[in-house]
């Protein structure tokens, strides 16, 4: 998946919080940081961890408003599957999500065919699409699954 670069993502975000009228921030920026280079799905507990290693003065609530902020701004993405638990990832290209119901794996995935056939059906409904959340929920066959049925 790539990322945008963290030049043009901080451009953005200082956009955004002016034109909301708040404040560009240190803390900000390093959480912003910190969350372009993860990698995959991640909970604000674990953004929060990953940014106290280099900023212990940066407090959870920071970490979670900021975590907001990122999404109202483009910049991230948050997904609940089904657990009760928001999972955020870097806005980037469009993909769509494999859950396991024992191990609770996320497997990402793109497939053209389906893109395609959606927009069939909007246009058949009279729909304009905006954007969307495919999630398909089953038992991954992994053989490093943990909780792998026999």
């Amino acid at each position: 998946m790539s990322a945008e670069p963290i030049g043009d993502a901080q451009q953005r975000l200082n956009a955004y919080l002016q034109r909301h009228g708040l404040k560009h921030t240190r803390q900000r920026e390093a959480i912003l940081e910190a969350f372009l280079a993860s990698s995959g799905h991640m909970t604000s507990e674990q953004l929060y961890e990953t940014v106290r290693e280099s900023h212990p003065d940066v407090g959870a609530a920071t970490v979670y408003r900021t975590l907001r902020l990122l999404c109202e701004a483009g910049l991230a993405n948050s997904h609940q599957f089904g657990d009760g638990i928001t999972l955020y990832e870097v806005e980037g290209r469009h993909h769509d999500h494999l859950i396991c119901n024992d191990c609770g794996a996320i497997i990402e995935f793109r497939n053209e065919l389906v893109e395609v056939e959606q927009e069939k059906i909007a246009v058949q409904h009279e729909f304009q699409l905006t954007r969307h959340q495919h999630i398909l929920f089953g038992d991954c066959q992994r053989s490093d699954c943990p909780n792998r049925k026999s």
